[in-house]
């Protein structure tokens, strides 16, 4: 298997990858532990804990009413007192779902007690209503206080077993984590030994072609073009010196379209389109030659300036641009000829679409350029080739359309010529239009 610098990286970041994992799993496993034991102690340690003291004080809350009862015969303490006997019963219920499986004999022992506790009550109000006070303070403090220390002994037992649990989960945490922390810190070293290793071995086997490349991209910035970056190697550099040779004679002919490109409008003049058409022809790809010409633009530079005439032109090259932008394709390409002739080379099946928008946006785009009284009229006053002055249209777009696919015509040459031919046709139909070969066989 030839090792390309993708194999190579990919490698190093799969052993690398290897050891993270195994130090992330681990560490994962034992977080996770971790997690169990803390939820262990906050739903089952301290929960027991915590309803635990609220039983004792229910029991407290409960033991009152029944002394206050005995003292005051207000029968508002009996109802308290069975008011807290319910609350004190809803709190053990919740003790029984959150306890530990080491609790179930003393929870099973606290409802008998309980209820033992709550008959003692019953029958200290009967001796009280028939007029036995002492007979019921009497068991109050025999039978109901045997109850009582009975059940307190009980939760003081379960929340002494319950604190216990918290200090042994709590060092099982703390020895677990160190573990932890210290195979997860050895795991990670090795890895970031081995990562090391691995990136300078990787480094060292790159960094000398790409040196060479940045000295080509210096020469190439100075304006040397043919300079040839060789390497013998298969992998991706080898590519990247390819495709910087390819670059390298893209850039070479960019700049030539750019020292040929129009001052006024910036894009390409008469070399690049040739080129553009000899190209296309020699690909044998069907393309269509669209000569986008304005019609009685002398006279309106004459009459208004040539100023405001280039004006006119860089706008209509925005339009051109703007109309391939939003209907073409990356493949058309768009180039001034100079003055107010333009060139545009697309597929043959979008070519008439696109001259349609043009010709379709011509006249709303050059309204502002004329005063307002020659925009009323129609029409403005110039002087033409001889010099007599008289009335011509508004500004208007002709596109005299030419396809090809390399076989109709002996060159470039021909080509616009049979364009400039087709142009003339259009220029003596009214307003602004686009013609084919088919419209001039048809007529």
């Amino acid at each position: 298997m030839k090792l390309t610098i993708y194999r190579k990286l990919l490698l190093s970041y799969l052993a690398m990858a290897l050891l993270t994992v195994l130090a992330s799993a681990y560490a994962i496993f034992s977080l996770r532990q971790l997690h169990e034991t803390a939820y262990r102690i906050i739903s089952e340690d301290v929960a027991v804990v915590d309803l635990s003291k609220k039983l004792i004080d229910t029991l407290i809350a409960q033991q009152n009413s029944e002394r206050r009862y005995l003292v005051l015969r207000d029968q508002a303490f009996a109802e308290m007192f069975r008011s807290r006997a319910q609350e004190f019963n809803g709190v053990l219920e919740q003790l029984r779902r959150n306890s530990f499986p080491g609790a179930a004999p003393a929870l099973a022992k606290l409802t008998p007690l309980h209820g033992r506790y709550a008959e003692v009550f019953s029958r200290e109000v009967e001796l009280i209503g028939g007029g036995n006070d002492d007979a019921a303070q009497a068991i109050s403090e025999t039978s109901g206080r045997a109850a009582i220390d009975e059940m307190a002994l009980h939760l003081r037992g379960l929340q002494k077993s319950a604190e216990q649990a918290i200090d042994v989960r709590l060092n099982e945490i703390r020895e677990r984590g160190v573990a932890a922390t210290r195979l997860t810190v050895a795991l990670s070293a090795v890895s970031l030994v081995v990562g090391l290793a691995l990136v300078l071995l990787v480094t060292t086997n790159i960094s000398r072609p790409l040196r060479r490349l940045e000295r080509a991209t210096g020469l190439i910035a100075e304006g040397n073009f043919d300079y040839d970056f060789r390497t013998d190697r298969r992998d991706e550099i080898g590519s990247l010196a390819h495709a910087f040779g390819v670059m390298s004679r893209r850039l070479k002919v960019l700049e030539e379209r750019s020292l040929d490109a129009n001052p006024l409008t910036g894009l390409p003049g008469n070399r690049a389109i040739e080129q553009e058409i000899i190209n296309r022809r020699e690909a044998k790809r069907p393309f269509a030659l669209c000569h986008v010409d304005l019609d009685n633009f002398k006279p309106f530079a004459d009459n208004y300036g040539y100023a405001w005439g280039s004006e006119v032109i860089k706008d209509v090259a925005g339009l051109l641009a703007e109309t391939m932008r939003e209907g073409g394709t990356p493949e058309d390409f768009l180039g001034h000829v100079g003055g107010d002739d333009f060139v545009i080379l697309a597929l043959p099946g979008r070519a008439e679409e696109l001259c349609g928008r043009i010709v379709a946006g011509f006249a709303a785009r050059m309204g502002r350029y004329y005063s307002e009284a020659d925009r009323d009229r129609g029409f403005f006053v110039g002087r033409d080739r001889k010099g007599v002055e008289q009335a011509f249209p508004l500004l208007s777009v002709t596109i005299a359309i030419v396809t090809d696919d390399g076989s109709r015509f002996a060159g470039p040459l021909e080509m616009a010529e049979a364009a400039a031919r087709l142009k003339e046709y259009a220029k003596t139909l009214p307003g602004s239009n686009y013609v084919t070969e088919k419209d001039l066989q048809g007529e």
